[in-house]
């Protein structure tokens, strides 16, 4: 065997005996609002979000506001709405993460208006408890993907190591 050889199998296998599990320190995510600039906080977001150190940056797709596996569609906005941040925390459980590891959010509304906008923020403040709110950016829209569909969310979440 080369050295070489030896050297890369010894590094492939270098992070073998970490702990599977570590508890997730959040100290490294910090929330910016200049105070230069508006307070987003009664609008559910935060102006910008930040994460350093070891970890690992997941991508969740849009997740519509749709319910259960047949993906029903209610015409209710809230309803689309509460069913959207459901989902988006259901995508978030499969990565073994919580909203509180989202740093950016993007909305996406069909025909927005001040009413969505307020529907929206509250039900934001319902999920993020603390405050802490991610990055966003809403974009209104004429339409998604599907007929009926109100809102779509995606999401970057940041998970520790």
């Amino acid at each position: 065997m080369s050295a070489l050889f030896i050297l890369l199998l010894t590094g492939c296998f270098k992070n073998e005996n970490k702990p599977a599990h570590k508890s997730k320190d959040r100290s490294n995510v910090h929330y910016r609002n200049p105070k230069e600039l508006f307070d987003p906080t009664p609008f559910a977001f935060s102006h910008s979000t930040m994460a350093s150190g070891n970890g690992n940056y997941v991508f969740i797709s849009g997740q519509s506001g749709g319910e259960g596996l047949d993906h029903r569609l209610s015409k209710d906005f809230r309803t689309q709405v509460k069913a959207a941040l459901q989902n988006l925390e259901t995508a978030l459980k499969a990565s073994d993460l919580t909203h509180d590891d989202v740093l950016k959010i993007t909305i996406l509304i069909v025909d927005h208006d001040q009413e969505k906008l307020n529907i929206w923020s509250e039900e934001m403040r319902k999920v993020w408890k603390n405050n802490k709110f991610p990055a966003s950016t809403l974009i209104p829209v004429p339409r998604l993907a599907l007929d009926g569909m109100l809102i779509e969310v995606d999401a970057i979440a940041f998970k520790p190591l």
